[in-house]
């Protein structure tokens, strides 16, 4: 059992570009410790360990969840991978952080979230957006009422990708493609301040030789309100949102996913706040994670598996409008 005053000690499934950014904010939280990182390549792990002060590394995944030093696993593993692993964590008597998105479909996350509820075992899918100082800033506001009636929202996520076709981004048979990569931000921020959709419109161009999505824009209908979303892995176009209402409207400053501070224009005025976060914007689900543990918690009450759940399956109905399916649902 953790206390305020004992370190949490973590440990990586996955040594790529997003666990060193990760490790990088790990180091600034306090409490907490980066006790053993995993690669399918040893020598991967190895280098990951000596770079960012890891005690331990190891070449197999399974072997970092028999470690008994840790209390909870970042998995940052590609896509398709995601429900495995963070099932046989929490098998293992570890408390699970999943990248997002947790898992390829609906079904798979359920079956995680169920796992987490028989086993008592913390799990959360890490949209660190959802914790990030502004995005809290200005969902206060809207529920406060400060934009009136939502009546709007815009939201893009987009860059060129160069990657090989192997790629977790590009493969097809690992989960890739922009929506799940990319358009989960989009979508994600429609959901948490609008709400499940009534109605998903969606359109999508393909790769011609992986099948992935390379561009996937999205309506989502609600009552009185739409939000119009584009991801994409083939412009430089931008990673932006606008969130109007009745009563006015707000910008994000810098790319939307982690923003640092917004301006909010009402009454024919522009009002700019600036709100830092700390370090690259990862400490804050950290935190959250080690709030939860030690408070006994299975799940965070800011982004709780029902949340998790709802946005897979909005994602999902996403896939099923375009017709986008990955090899092993073809397979079940």
């Amino acid at each position: 059992m953790n206390t305020n005053n004992s370190r949490i000690k973590w440990g990586f499934i996955g040594c790529g570009n997003i666990a060193g950014k990760f490790a990088h904010d790990l180091a600034l939280v306090h409490k907490a410790e980066l006790t053993a990182v995993a690669s399918r390549n040893k020598e991967k792990a190895k280098n990951f360990q000596i770079n960012h002060k890891a005690k331990k590394s190891y070449g197999d995944y399974k072997e970092l969840l028999a470690d008994p030093d840790i209390d909870i696993v970042y998995i940052a593993t590609p896509h398709n991978s995601h429900a495995k692993w963070s099932i046989l964590a929490m098998e293992q008597g570890k408390h699970v952080l999943c990248e997002k998105p947790l898992s390829i479909n609906k079904k798979e996350a359920e079956e995680i979230i169920a796992v987490s509820k028989r086993t008592g075992k913390f799990f959360m899918e890490a949209l660190w957006t959802r914790f990030n100082p502004t995005f809290i800033a200005v969902k206060e506001l809207i529920e406060k009422g400060e934009l009136g009636a939502l009546k709007y929202l815009f939201a893009d996520f987009t860059f060129k990708s160069d990657k090989p076709l192997k790629s977790r981004v590009l493969d097809l048979s690992l989960g890739g493609g922009a929506t799940l990569d990319i358009g989960i931000y989009p979508a994600f921020l429609s959901y948490s301040l609008m709400g499940k959709p009534e109605k998903i419109l969606a359109s999508a161009v393909f790769h011609k030789i992986t099948g992935c999505d390379m561009q996937s824009s999205m309506i989502f209908k609600y009552n009185d309100a739409q939000a119009v979303l584009y991801s994409s892995f083939e412009t430089y176009s931008g990673i932006s949102a606008k969130i109007g209402g009745t009563e006015g409207t707000i910008r994000f400053h810098g790319s939307f996913h982690v923003p640092e501070g917004y301006t909010l224009i009402k009454n024919g005025t522009e009002k700019n706040f600036k709100i830092p976060f700390k370090g690259l914007g990862f400490t804050h689900e950290i935190e959250e994670c080690h709030n939860c543990i030690r408070k006994g918690q299975t799940e965070s009450k800011k982004w709780s598996h029902r949340n998790s759940l709802d946005l897979i399956g909005i994602l999902d109905q996403v896939r099923a409008e375009v017709g986008l399916t990955y090899p092993q649902e073809e397979q079940d």
